[in-house]
């Protein structure tokens, strides 16, 4: 089953914590909290991505609390 770009949600939002393991809490633009890691082709390219960054991150339908970062503005 292929993953279509209706079963994404896309939002813009800004890094506010560093955790460990690649995970980064964001403060989206609508104003809540998510924690959010980083997608597959970021790590691979090795792009950093600090606190007070602003970045693009995408969720499932299901769960709106936990998303991908897929893009560092």
């Amino acid at each position: 089953m292929s993953k279509s770009a209706k079963d994404t949600i896309v939002k813009e939002g800004q890094v506010i914590e560093a955790l460990p393991s690649a995970m980064f809490r964001v403060q989206l633009d609508d104003g809540n909290e998510i924690l959010g890691h980083l997608a597959g082709k970021m790590r691979l390219h090795y792009i950093k991505v600090l606190v007070g960054d602003r970045v693009v991150v995408e969720f499932s339908r299901y769960d709106d609390k936990r998303g991908r970062i897929i893009k560092r503005l």
